[in-house]
């Protein structure tokens, strides 16, 4: 059974955030982190701050969706409250 991760990086240059989908994390990470991706390539190195693992694409697709919405910004930031220190 194939599974789709659903990821938050952030920036250790600027701490701005990347959220993305893939079916492949270690491989998807090593591309941020090595320019292969147009918009994080000046924004280099990345570091995983969160993920969510579902085995139905369209499920990742749409939590991808919806945490790069506001609502889903929010729900972040105090989900990741600690680790971040917010």
């Amino acid at each position: 059974m194939e599974a789709f991760t659903v990821y938050v990086l952030a920036s250790q240059k600027d701490l701005s955030w990347y959220i993305g989908f893939t079916s492949d994390l270690e491989k998807r990470i090593k591309e941020h982190n090595r320019g292969k991706t147009i918009t994080t390539s000046k924004k280099m190195p990345w570091k995983v701050i969160y993920y969510e693992v579902s085995f139905n694409r369209l499920d990742a697709i749409a939590r991808e969706k919806y945490l790069k919405s506001g609502m889903g910004r929010r729900y972040l930031k105090n989900r990741l409250s600690n680790q971040l220190n917010f």
